[in-house]
């Protein structure tokens, strides 16, 4: 209904104003009362429309002008009542209610006041009477345009209102189906580098197991062969000793043959043989002597070598002389049993095993980052002999040639001193030495490496 009314005002009021009946002639009392009746109608409230009546005495220059003001009102009423039902739908409902029930009154109440003006018009002038009723009928008209042009209009603000609601929603929920999207690439794109990642921990630590274990591989094969190639010189050894053994029995054989053949020929050429057995005795004394000569001069020799590697580690030993002292290992420890092991091999295979052993337990526990650090610096490879104990504990660490510069050589000791205990000798080194000293090469690249 209030739609309704709406529409019939705005119609009334867009609709072009008529030309108004030929007035009869009248007094000047009958002319100011109609006058009089239209100054006391109220005035339409702002947000609410209101059915406008003309007054029957506007004439033609006034009529564009009210109508120009008419349709500015109503913009302004429809901009509003656009922006109400969009923001306040319940509370323009609960209004236009209460606004129309207001209306309702008034119009009823200006119905009357003009029932009660027109009838004291009729009274007064017949002619105004009719004119009036002219009037009335055409703003009624005018009225009920407007409210139904108002209704559809607010009714067509309504669905706008309301495409924009489902506008906004599906721009929501578009917005937030596109988030959710973001979301999930952005968990799965974390999950794929986080899989990457484990991936990669994962082969390295193959690739490392895998290094480790082909170090393994070839240093058991290194080992391995070593131990062939003692065993090798070792069969050898033996069996030059068995020719020896053979040529000697041979020679004997072949001694006591001729022994034979010049018995046999003694009684003929007795004083040949005899003159040719001294011969051969006299170069056998000479071979025996030659050899004997050999010998003292070969055991001379190392003699020699000993005392002056004995001479070289007392000096090396010489500073920390104090400290072996106060060791808490027994006094014989630091005078005795030594074994020196400058190479790799040595008639001891357990003697050889057991530096292999102390090598590469070097060779795979120490750092990357402190090898890495080490080879940067510029330095000449140091010959460094290190000095085990029975128990595994490090009596020293001396340096055969220096690597030129002070931090690679301090960190050269602490990486012996960052891996004692050292495995403890076996029985088989127990029982022959107290102490190992093991002379090894010592280079730095990808890994340090002891030759």
């Amino acid at each position: 209904a209030v739609a309704s009314e709406a529409t019939v005002d705005a119609r009334a009021s867009s609709a072009p104003a008529q030309s108004p009946a030929p007035e009869p002639v009248l007094s000047s009392t009958q002319t100011e009362a109609p006058a009089r009746a239209l100054d006391v109608l109220p005035a339409p409230a702002a947000p609410s429309p209101q059915p406008v009546i003309a007054a029957p005495t506007l004439t033609g220059d006034e009529a564009p002008e009210a109508a120009r003001l008419d349709a500015a009102r109503q913009e302004a009423e429809r901009q509003q009542v656009a922006r109400l039902a969009v923001q306040q739908q319940e509370a323009q409902r609960l209004e236009v209610a209460r606004l129309e029930a207001e209306r309702n009154a008034a119009a009823r109440k200006e119905a009357e006041r003009l029932a009660t003006e027109q009838q004291e018009a009729q009274r007064r002038a017949a002619a105004l009477k009719d004119a009036a009723l002219q009037e009335a009928q055409r703003q009624e008209t005018s009225r009920r345009e407007a409210e139904r042009v108002e209704a559809e209009r607010l009714a067509a603000a309504r669905l706008e209102a309301q495409r924009e609601v489902e506008r906004r929603e599906a721009e929501r929920q578009a917005e937030e189906r596109l988030a959710n999207q973001q979301r999930e690439a952005q968990r799965r794109e974390a999950a794929r580098r986080e899989t990457e990642r484990l991936e990669a921990v994962r082969l390295e630590a193959e690739r490392s197991e895998a290094a480790r274990r082909e170090a393994e591989r070839r240093e058991a094969q290194r080992q391995a062969a070593e131990r062939v190639a003692a065993e090798r010189v070792a069969t050898e050894r033996a069996a030059a000793e068995q020719r020896e053994a053979q040529r000697l029995e041979a020679a004997r054989q072949e001694s006591a043959r001729l022994e034979a053949e010049r018995q046999e020929a003694a009684r003929r050429e007795v004083a040949r043989q005899e003159a040719a057995r001294q011969a051969v005795a006299l170069q056998e004394a000479a071979r025996a002597r030659a050899k004997q000569e050999e010998e003292e001069r070969r055991e001379a020799r190392l003699r020699a070598i000993g005392r002056q590697l004995d001479e070289e580690a007392a000096r090396r030993e010489q500073p920390t002389a104090d400290a072996g002292r106060s060791s808490t290992l027994p006094q014989s420890l630091s005078t005795a049993r030594r074994a020196r092991l400058w190479g790799r091999v040595d008639p001891n295979g357990e003697l050889v095993r057991y530096a292999e052993a102390w090598a590469l337990k070097i060779q795979l526990n120490t750092p990357v980052d402190v090898v890495r650090e080490i080879a940067r610096r510029p330095h000449t490879q140091a010959m460094v002999t290190v000095a085990i104990r029975s128990d595994g504990s490090v009596e020293s660490v001396n340096f055969v040639r220096s690597s030129g510069v002070a931090e690679v050589d301090e960190a050269i000791r602490r990486i012996v001193q960052s891996h004692a205990h050292y495995p403890a000798f076996p029985p088989g080194l127990v029982r022959d030495y107290d102490v190992v000293e093991i002379r090894r090469t010592w280079h730095f690249d990808a890994a340090v490496r002891l030759y």
